[in-house]
């Protein structure tokens, strides 16, 4: 399985990174949505996209937003992974495509948790 980690945090990206290494992911990043959607296109197919709402050039909304314009990226499990905890923004999250919305900070219990929910089971090493 191949997860796309989206965050401007280089840190939250290595500690997300490695809760989904140690459950059987290969990983790939970007640091905000424009350059994630290249990486995207480079290196489909990708399960799971972990997105940070708030980043520069391309927010996480406009990121999932974008992808879900794309049919060929359908099957794409995305989960937003931030500090935004306003319902109305978890709701427009869900409207926009994602699958689930887990905020920070979070534990890995809490990301399994969320990936089971969404159809993903941890393969732990």
């Amino acid at each position: 399985m191949r997860a796309l980690v989206i965050d401007d945090s280089r840190t939250m990206r290595m500690i997300v990174g490695k809760i989904l290494t140690e459950i059987g992911f290969e990983i790939v990043e970007a640091g905000d949505g424009q350059e994630a959607l290249t990486v995207l296109s480079q290196n489909w197919p990708i399960d799971l996209a972990m997105v940070d709402w708030n980043m520069p050039e391309l927010n996480g909304f406009e990121f999932v937003k974008a992808v879900r314009a794309e049919s060929a990226y359908d099957e794409m499990k995305l989960m937003m992974v931030t500090t935004e905890s306003e319902i109305e923004q978890v709701a427009q999250a869900l409207e926009a495509g994602a699958n689930e919305y887990a905020m920070k900070p979070f534990t890995k219990e809490v990301i399994l948790e969320k990936l089971s929910l969404i159809g993903i089971e941890a393969v732990q090493s």
